[in-house]
């Protein structure tokens, strides 16, 4: 489960990034360029357990975020929602834009760490 320890490690350093070089002040990030940093590593985080979930399954372009959907709605519903939350959080709002909130990138961080241990869940087999 090397990739879901990966995929952890990508959270724990987004974090830092946040914690350490951001500067949370009133509720929001003062430096722009770690909140982008940060989101764009918590995503990748994800993408790597879902990577491993789903397999490497050969493709001529990059997987698109509408791939992960789609792949992910045949398997659970709630995590396709998820997902979508995810990438609009950490992908746009934090790594495209850079959003200051520290509220929005809390519920980034949060997604992300739900994701990974669901996928988590379904590589680690049951025993009764």
């Amino acid at each position: 489960m090397e990739a879901i320890s990966e995929a952890r490690r990508h959270i724990d350093n987004a974090k830092g990034f946040l914690s350490n070089n951001a500067k949370k002040q009133d509720g929001l990030y003062q430096d722009k360029k770690y909140v982008k940093i940060a989101g764009h590593t918590a995503y990748t985080g994800i993408l790597l357990a879902l990577d491993e979930l789903l397999g490497e399954k050969k493709q001529k372009t990059r997987k698109s975020a509408e791939w992960y959907q789609k792949e992910l709605s045949v398997i659970d519903k709630k995590i396709t929602s998820d997902f979508a939350t995810a990438y609009e959080v950490l992908h746009l709002s934090m790594s495209y834009d850079g959003t200051r909130s520290a509220k929005i990138a809390k519920l980034g961080m949060e997604t992300a760490e739900k994701i990974i241990s669901w996928v988590e869940n379904r590589l680690t087999p049951h025993t009764k």
